[in-house]
């Protein structure tokens, strides 16, 4: 170990610990007075519950911790987005559990909430998971309604997928633990199985206040949608629970009885711990994303006994391919190399860019783990692909588009890992969000944009400049350089991890260490989901 190594490892570790401060205070949810309240009332917080739910000792990752980080803060905030969404093991299988966070606003409704109850929903569809739904909710966000209730990807959406996975057969299970008023009362009804709690949990399409209001009728909440009404009257709900953990342990033994199902059949022998130790990680990237590292390093920090075999390693050299082993699974590896390489042709090539032969050769190695189904592991850390009159006279449009072509049609489950930079058409050529990697998740110091934030400051304060002048202002250079400066300081927060994590671009940000349990339960949950579709690159240039 060199000095540089401790630097970097004491700067890496500061934005860790930055991390996770900021985790402690957005798991308070609406804050202590809040949670407290719920305890007073009998009732356990949200996390309260899922912690009750999971199998003591075994392992679980959260989903959007971050969600709606620095967001609506004109509306109070929404720490988590108002719910709790884990993969765990409860009763010894893995499943989703989506819990409404009642301190924050009483679990109501939010644009973001929307969306993380969309994506818990979707990473069970893709890995026919069994779903467990803690409902306790005030429904829709009123002030808000406008961007949650109307369009495809919005509350209404979760009922749909409620019936979506119902009819493909994944188990759905559903506690009422709270409110669960108007279009939400829906979701435990579409659900499989649904229990109430008594004196606490209410299902009903109207309150007693809007049925007074809409018909004229006197009635209290309990007797309009109590568990006596829906358990003995309107046969809404299966079971009636005395309280949370009476209805949680009923889930744990409905949990018991579920049967086996068809497995994918992805490959597993023995894990073993990397013979590098993952949290060299830490001393190996550097501080400023602009500086290079060996990608290697990292590799051998994260696969079984630091071992893999590199998939033509003299050619492509800006892009490492290799198969190898995370905790016994085995994986196809495509990672961006950060270092300055050499060519083939003897030229020299930046580290984190795609080159014309790179993306020649991970399209190639997409579709032998396609056709040897391998589940494959982007690691990013890309600024995007080469420029220039040589790059676009050698085809890189036609070689990086074949790469994007194979990433979008492949079938067997994609992993991502930000470790880095992920900037512009490199985010997508390693399967960003928006080419459906079963799990995306960053490191602490990643950033995410279109571009660079010294060049996108640049040219942003370009064009400020070139309006001013047009109307007829002199820029002189202090004026100049504020310009810059303010730019600068907006554009580089939303580069940041905890701004992609807040808006769901990324399912969370995660200690490094802790990258082979987020790849290894991710394969074991796609493991869950046989492959139906066969792999096809379709029309390419070739």
């Amino acid at each position: 170990m060199d000095i540089e190594f401790n630097k970097r490892e004491d700067q890496n570790r500061l934005k860790l610990s930055e991390i996770n401060r900021l985790l402690s205070e957005i798991k308070k949810g609406g804050g202590e007075k809040r949670l407290q309240k719920l305890r007073d009332e009998g009732k356990m917080t949200a996390r309260e519950r899922v912690e009750y739910l999971l199998d003591k000792d075994s392992d679980s990752i959260e989903i959007g911790a971050f969600a709606g980080y620095e967001m609506y803060e004109e509306h109070g905030g929404c720490p988590s987005g108002g719910v709790v969404v884990v993969m765990g093991y409860v009763s010894g299988r893995q499943c989703i559990i989506v819990a409404n966070d009642a301190s924050v606003k009483a679990g109501a409704w939010f644009p973001i909430t929307g969306k993380k109850n969309l994506r818990a929903q979707e990473i069970a569809m893709e890995n026919r998971l069994p779903v467990i739904y803690l409902v306790d909710s005030a429904g829709v966000y009123l002030p808000m309604q406008d961007e949650i209730f109307p369009d495809k990807e919005m509350f209404g959406r979760i009922f749909r997928n409620n019936a979506k996975m119902s009819a493909a057969g994944i188990v759905q299970i559903s506690a009422v633990m709270g409110s669960c008023v108007a279009g939400g009362a829906y979701l435990p009804i579409m659900s499989d199985e649904a229990m109430i709690v008594e004196g606490t949990g209410s299902i009903f399409l109207a309150g007693s206040y809007l049925v007074k209001a809409a018909i004229g009728e006197s009635i209290d909440n309990e007797t309009l949608g109590g568990a006596t009404t829906h358990c003995s009257i309107s046969g809404v709900t299966d079971y009636k629970a005395k309280d949370d953990k009476d209805a949680l342990n009923r889930i744990k033994n409905i949990m018991k009885s579920l049967g086996s199902t068809e497995k994918a059949g992805f490959d597993r022998i023995e894990s073993a711990q990397p013979k590098e130790k993952p949290e060299n990680i830490f001393g190996i990237i550097p501080v400023s994303r602009a500086e290079q590292y060996d990608t290697y390093e990292i590799i051998k920090c994260l696969v079984d006994n630091s071992e893999y075999e590199e998939y033509k390693p003299d050619y492509g050299k800006s892009i490492v391919c290799a198969t190898a082993r995370i905790d016994g699974w085995s994986v196809g590896i495509v990672a961006n190399q950060r270092k300055l390489v050499k060519s083939g042709k003897g030229e020299m090539q930046f580290g984190g860019v795609i080159y014309s032969d790179s993306a020649d050769k991970a399209t190639r190695f997409i579709a032998n783990c396609n056709q040897r189904k391998i589940p494959l592991v982007f690691l990013q850390d890309v600024t995007g692909f080469m420029v220039g009159s040589k790059s676009e006279h050698g085809g890189i449009i036609k070689d990086g588009a074949k790469m994007v072509n194979a990433v979008s049609n492949s079938v067997v489950p994609k992993f991502t890992i930000i470790t880095g930079n992920s900037y512009g058409a490199g985010n997508y050529a390693m399967c960003g969000k928006a080419y459906d990697p079963r799990l995306i998740v960053a490191w602490p110091w990643a950033d995410l944009a279109v571009m660079g934030g010294s060049q996108a400051a640049k040219v942003l304060a370009q064009i400020q400049e070139s309006t001013l002048k047009k109307q007829g202002k002199e820029i002189t250079e202090e004026e100049h350089n504020k310009i810059l400066e303010t730019i600068s300081k907006k554009y580089q927060k939303q580069t940041e991890a905890t701004y992609a994590a807040a808006r769901l671009w990324t399912d969370a940000i995660i200690n490094p260490v802790d990258t082979r349990k987020w790849i290894s339960m991710g394969i074991e949950a796609a493991n869950h989901s046989p492959i139906t579709e066969k792999f096809n690159l379709g029309v390419i240039q070739v």
